[in-house]
Protein backbone atom coordinates (compact mmCIF):
# COMPACT_ATOMS: atom_id res chain seq x y z
CA UNK A 1 0.00 0.00 0.00
CA UNK A 2 2.74 1.97 1.12
CA UNK A 3 4.00 1.72 -2.89
CA UNK A 4 0.84 2.64 -4.29
CA UNK A 5 -0.22 6.07 -2.14
CA UNK A 6 1.42 8.85 -4.65
CA UNK A 7 -1.84 6.65 -6.85
CA UNK A 8 -4.23 5.52 -5.19
CA UNK A 9 -6.00 6.61 -1.63
CA UNK A 10 -5.29 4.85 1.16
CA UNK A 11 -9.16 4.51 2.43
CA UNK A 12 -9.62 3.01 -0.91
CA UNK A 13 -6.94 0.51 -0.71
CA UNK A 14 -7.42 -0.65 2.98
CA UNK A 15 -11.51 -0.82 1.38
CA UNK A 16 -10.28 -3.37 -1.62
CA UNK A 17 -8.31 -5.27 0.80
CA UNK A 18 -10.35 -5.77 3.44
CA UNK A 19 -8.31 -3.78 6.23
CA UNK A 20 -9.54 -0.78 8.43
CA UNK A 21 -7.89 2.54 8.00
CA UNK A 22 -7.10 2.54 11.66
CA UNK A 23 -5.75 -0.54 11.54
CA UNK A 24 -3.24 -0.07 8.81
CA UNK A 25 -2.04 3.27 10.45
CA UNK A 26 -1.78 1.32 13.58
CA UNK A 27 0.53 -1.32 11.81
CA UNK A 28 2.46 1.42 9.95
CA UNK A 29 3.31 3.07 12.93
CA UNK A 30 3.84 -0.15 15.59
CA UNK A 31 7.47 -1.21 16.38
CA UNK A 32 8.87 -3.97 14.58
CA UNK A 33 8.01 -7.67 16.50
CA UNK A 34 10.49 -9.40 18.70
CA UNK A 35 11.55 -11.63 15.89
CA UNK A 36 12.27 -9.42 13.57
CA UNK A 37 14.59 -7.47 15.75
CA UNK A 38 16.31 -10.50 16.12
CA UNK A 39 16.22 -10.93 12.42
CA UNK A 40 17.92 -7.56 12.07
CA UNK A 41 20.27 -8.03 14.93
CA UNK A 42 21.26 -11.34 13.17
CA UNK A 43 21.08 -10.13 9.84
CA UNK A 44 23.54 -7.07 10.60
CA UNK A 45 25.72 -10.06 11.99
CA UNK A 46 25.67 -12.38 8.96
CA UNK A 47 26.19 -9.05 6.98
CA UNK A 48 29.39 -8.42 8.71
CA UNK A 49 30.84 -12.11 8.55
CA UNK A 50 30.20 -12.05 5.07
CA UNK A 51 31.87 -8.42 4.65
CA UNK A 52 34.80 -10.00 6.75
CA UNK A 53 35.27 -12.57 4.33
CA UNK A 54 35.74 -10.17 1.36
CA UNK A 55 32.20 -11.15 0.24
CA UNK A 56 33.06 -14.65 -0.78
CA UNK A 57 31.28 -16.52 2.48
CA UNK A 58 28.26 -18.26 1.24
CA UNK A 59 25.69 -19.87 3.16
CA UNK A 60 27.72 -22.97 4.54
CA UNK A 61 30.27 -21.21 6.01
CA UNK A 62 28.44 -18.65 7.24
CA UNK A 63 26.59 -20.60 9.56
CA UNK A 64 29.70 -22.07 10.32
CA UNK A 65 31.21 -18.73 11.91
CA UNK A 66 27.68 -18.40 13.86
CA UNK A 67 28.22 -21.73 15.28
CA UNK A 68 31.77 -20.50 16.34
CA UNK A 69 30.02 -18.07 18.00
CA UNK A 70 27.45 -19.69 19.49
CA UNK A 71 24.54 -19.28 17.21
CA UNK A 72 22.59 -21.84 15.98
CA UNK A 73 20.59 -20.93 12.91
CA UNK A 74 18.37 -23.08 10.34
CA UNK A 75 19.29 -22.93 6.66
CA UNK A 76 15.89 -21.45 5.58
CA UNK A 77 16.74 -19.04 7.83
CA UNK A 78 20.13 -18.17 6.88
CA UNK A 79 19.11 -18.10 3.08
CA UNK A 80 16.25 -15.63 3.87
CA UNK A 81 18.21 -13.15 5.87
CA UNK A 82 20.89 -13.58 2.99
CA UNK A 83 18.50 -12.78 0.28
CA UNK A 84 16.87 -9.66 2.03
CA UNK A 85 20.29 -8.40 2.10
CA UNK A 86 21.54 -9.55 -1.26
CA UNK A 87 24.17 -11.33 0.07
CA UNK A 88 25.81 -14.22 -2.38
CA UNK A 89 28.61 -16.51 -2.13
CA UNK A 90 31.60 -16.50 -4.56
CA UNK A 91 31.66 -19.78 -6.52
CA UNK A 92 35.26 -20.79 -7.94
CA UNK A 93 33.72 -23.16 -10.37
CA UNK A 94 33.90 -22.34 -14.02
CA UNK A 95 30.57 -21.90 -15.80
CA UNK A 96 30.80 -24.22 -18.91
CA UNK A 97 28.81 -23.18 -22.29
CA UNK A 98 27.47 -26.38 -23.05
CA UNK A 99 25.38 -25.09 -26.49
CA UNK A 100 26.40 -22.71 -29.47
CA UNK A 101 23.44 -22.31 -31.47
CA UNK A 102 23.71 -21.90 -35.15
CA UNK A 103 21.45 -19.05 -35.80
CA UNK A 104 20.83 -20.33 -39.41
CA UNK A 105 20.32 -24.07 -38.67
CA UNK A 106 16.63 -24.99 -38.74
CA UNK A 107 14.91 -25.74 -35.01
CA UNK A 108 14.33 -29.11 -34.94
CA UNK A 109 10.40 -30.51 -35.10
CA UNK A 110 8.55 -31.06 -32.40
CA UNK A 111 7.11 -34.50 -32.89
CA UNK A 112 5.40 -34.99 -29.70
CA UNK A 113 3.60 -31.73 -29.49
CA UNK A 114 5.48 -31.30 -26.18
CA UNK A 115 3.27 -34.65 -24.46
CA UNK A 116 5.52 -36.33 -22.52
CA UNK A 117 3.29 -39.58 -22.01
CA UNK A 118 2.59 -42.46 -23.38
CA UNK A 119 0.00 -45.10 -23.38
CA UNK A 120 2.09 -48.66 -23.58
CA UNK A 121 6.12 -48.72 -22.84
CA UNK A 122 8.40 -48.62 -25.16
CA UNK A 123 6.19 -46.01 -27.13
CA UNK A 124 7.93 -42.73 -26.56
CA UNK A 125 11.65 -42.79 -25.65
CA UNK A 126 12.53 -38.91 -24.46
CA UNK A 127 16.41 -37.94 -24.09
CA UNK A 128 18.39 -35.39 -22.15
CA UNK A 129 21.76 -34.56 -21.72
CA UNK A 130 23.60 -32.68 -18.65
CA UNK A 131 27.22 -32.62 -17.12
CA UNK A 132 28.68 -33.38 -14.26
CA UNK A 133 31.74 -31.34 -12.99
CA UNK A 134 34.82 -33.73 -12.18
CA UNK A 135 38.50 -32.90 -11.41
CA UNK A 136 39.68 -33.96 -14.91
CA UNK A 137 36.73 -31.58 -16.37
CA UNK A 138 33.35 -32.25 -17.68
CA UNK A 139 32.04 -35.82 -17.65
CA UNK A 140 28.96 -35.37 -20.44
CA UNK A 141 25.86 -37.94 -19.81
CA UNK A 142 22.77 -38.49 -22.41
CA UNK A 143 20.08 -40.72 -20.87
CA UNK A 144 17.29 -41.77 -23.02
CA UNK A 145 13.65 -42.77 -20.80
CA UNK A 146 11.25 -44.32 -22.10
CA UNK A 147 7.99 -42.02 -21.43
CA UNK A 148 5.58 -44.92 -19.69
CA UNK A 149 7.60 -46.47 -16.98
CA UNK A 150 9.87 -42.97 -16.56
CA UNK A 151 12.62 -45.86 -16.59
CA UNK A 152 15.98 -45.16 -18.21
CA UNK A 153 16.50 -47.24 -20.93
CA UNK A 154 19.85 -46.00 -22.51
CA UNK A 155 22.74 -43.97 -21.21
CA UNK A 156 26.35 -42.89 -22.61
CA UNK A 157 28.97 -41.07 -21.13
CA UNK A 158 31.81 -39.07 -22.91
CA UNK A 159 34.11 -36.01 -22.14
CA UNK A 160 32.77 -33.65 -24.90
CA UNK A 161 28.91 -33.34 -26.10
CA UNK A 162 29.16 -34.28 -29.99
CA UNK A 163 26.36 -35.50 -31.45
CA UNK A 164 27.55 -39.44 -30.89
CA UNK A 165 27.03 -39.57 -27.21
CA UNK A 166 23.30 -39.05 -27.84
CA UNK A 167 23.52 -41.85 -30.41
CA UNK A 168 25.96 -43.91 -28.13
CA UNK A 169 22.97 -44.01 -25.84
CA UNK A 170 20.33 -45.22 -27.94
CA UNK A 171 21.28 -48.64 -28.50
CA UNK A 172 21.38 -49.65 -24.87
CA UNK A 173 17.79 -48.62 -24.53
CA UNK A 174 17.34 -50.40 -27.72
CA UNK A 175 18.87 -53.57 -27.17
CA UNK A 176 17.81 -53.66 -23.72
CA UNK A 177 13.68 -53.37 -24.70
CA UNK A 178 14.35 -55.47 -27.66
CA UNK A 179 11.94 -52.91 -29.76
CA UNK A 180 13.92 -51.21 -32.84
CA UNK A 181 15.40 -53.57 -35.47
CA UNK A 182 16.41 -50.25 -36.91
CA UNK A 183 18.85 -49.78 -33.92
CA UNK A 184 20.13 -52.97 -33.87
CA UNK A 185 22.25 -53.11 -36.92
CA UNK A 186 23.80 -50.03 -36.36
CA UNK A 187 27.24 -50.47 -35.58
CA UNK A 188 27.93 -49.93 -31.62
CA UNK A 189 30.59 -47.63 -29.72
CA UNK A 190 28.88 -47.58 -26.43
CA UNK A 191 30.86 -45.72 -23.53
CA UNK A 192 31.08 -46.99 -19.53
CA UNK A 193 31.38 -45.78 -16.27
CA UNK A 194 34.45 -46.20 -14.65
Amino acid sequence: MKSNQAKYRISTMCRTLGVSTSGYYAWLLRAPSARRQRDIALGDRVEAIHRRSRNTYGRPRIKAELKDDGILISNDRLARLMRERQLQGASRRKGIRTTVRDRDARPAPDLVDRKFVAKAPNKLWVADITYVPTYAGFLFLAIVLDAFSRRVVGWATSSNMKTQLVLDALPRGALKSGQSRALENRPRSVGTLK
